[in-house]
C-alpha cells in the first residue's frame, strides 16, 4: 500500500535527480512491479512525477522517472510572468489564452473564432476530442458548465471513466455549480472506482488537457468587458506543442496542490441547505 510517508520518500528521491524504477525499488525495499505501480499512482494523483522509457520494446528497455513539478525559476521569464497572472486571476476575464497561443510553434497550433459557444469546427468539439483520451484528462473549469458542450459529453465521460481514464478537475464549487459537481462525482459510482477527482479552485483558464497530446482552451470576449464588441464572441485555441502542453500540465498540478477537495465544499454547502430547512 502506498502510504503518505512512502510517497514523500519516492518524491524526495526523484527530486534530487532522475531515477530508474529499479533504483526506486531498491531504495524503498520493494520489487520492481510495486515501485512502478507506486510511481504511476503518484504521477496520476499529483502530477509530481513523470516517466520516460528508453529502448522501449527491447530487452534492454529502461524506465526513468523524473521530477515534473512546476518549480519557480525553471521556466522562461515569460512563463514565470504567465504563471503569476494565472495564479492571481480568479475570473476568465483576468487572463487571455492568446498570451500563451502567440508563442506556440505555428505548425502545432490552430484557433477558431466563433459567434456561438458550440464550435462548428470538428477539431474543437469537446466530446469528440476527449473521446480519444487514453490515460488522463485535466480540466481547468469555471463552474463545470463545459459538461454541456457537445451532445455526447455525458456518454463520453461515462465511457472514459469505465475504461479507467483518470479525470481531474479544478473548478469553482459553490451553490451555482454544486449540482454539476455532484453529477460528475457520480461517474465514480458507475465506474466502480475513484476515477473522477474534483477540487475547488477559482482560476481564469477554461481548458482541457488530453493525455500529453493536446490542449483546448476557450476564451470568451464579452461586450460587458470590451466596449468595442456588440455581441459575445468565442475563440477556441487548439495546442499540440509538447513544450506548452507539458507546461500547462504543470500549471494544473501547481493549482491542484493548493486547492480544496470537492467533498469538503459539498458537505459545507449541504449544511447551509439543512440550516435553511430548520429555520423554515
Amino acid at each position: 500500500m502506498l502510504t503518505k510517508l512512502l510517497s514523500e520518500q519516492i518524491c524526495d528521491l526523484v527530486r534530487q535527480k532522475p531515477r530508474t524504477v529499479q533504483e526506486i525499488a531498491q531504495c524503498i525495499h520493494k520489487n520492481w512491479r510495486t515501485a512502478d505501480r507506486y510511481v504511476a499512482q503518484i504521477a496520476q494523483e499529483t502530477g509530481l512525477l513523470s516517466c520516460r522509457t528508453f529502448r522501449e520494446g527491447s530487452r534492454g528497455a529502461l524506465k526513468v522517472v523524473y521530477w515534473n513539478a512546476l518549480d519557480h525559476g525553471k521556466g522562461t521569464a515569460y512563463q514565470e510572468r504567465l504563471l503569476q497572472r494565472i495564479i492571481l486571476g480568479h475570473k476568465k476575464e483576468d487572463f487571455s489564452p492568446f498570451d500563451i497561443y502567440q508563442f506556440v510553434d505555428p505548425r502545432k497550433r490552430a484557433a477558431f473564432l466563433e459567434t456561438t459557444e458550440f464550435s462548428r469546427q470538428k477539431e474543437i468539439k469537446y466530446d469528440e476530442l476527449i473521446a480519444h483520451a487514453k490515460h488522463q484528462i485535466l480540466f481547468f473549469s469555471g463552474n463545470l458548465s463545459w459538461v454541456e458542450l457537445g451532445p455526447n459529453m455525458h456518454v463520453v465521460l461515462d465511457s472514459l471513466a469505465k475504461k479507467g481514464v483518470s479525470i481531474n478537475v479544478i473548478t469553482r464549487i459553490d451553490i451555482t455549480s454544486q449540482q454539476n459537481t455532484e453529477e460528475m462525482l457520480l461517474l465514480n459510482q458507475r465506474a466502480g472506482k475513484d476515477i473522477v477527482k474534483i477540487r475547488h479552485c477559482e482560476q481564469p483558464l477554461r481548458a482541457i488537457i488530453i493525455d500529453d497530446a493536446c490542449v483546448c482552451i476557450k476564451e470568451v470576449l464579452s461586450p460587458q468587458y470590451i466596449r468595442e464588441l456588440t455581441t459575445k464572441k468565442y475563440i477556441f485555441y487548439l495546442i499540440k506543442d509538447p513544450i506548452w502542453v507539458n507546461w500547462l500540465q504543470k500549471v494544473f498540478w501547481h493549482l491542484w496542490a493548493q486547492s480544496i477537495d470537492a467533498q469538503e465544499r459539498i458537505t459545507a454547502l449541504h449544511s447551509i441547505a439543512e440550516e435553511g430547512k430548520r429555520k423554515s
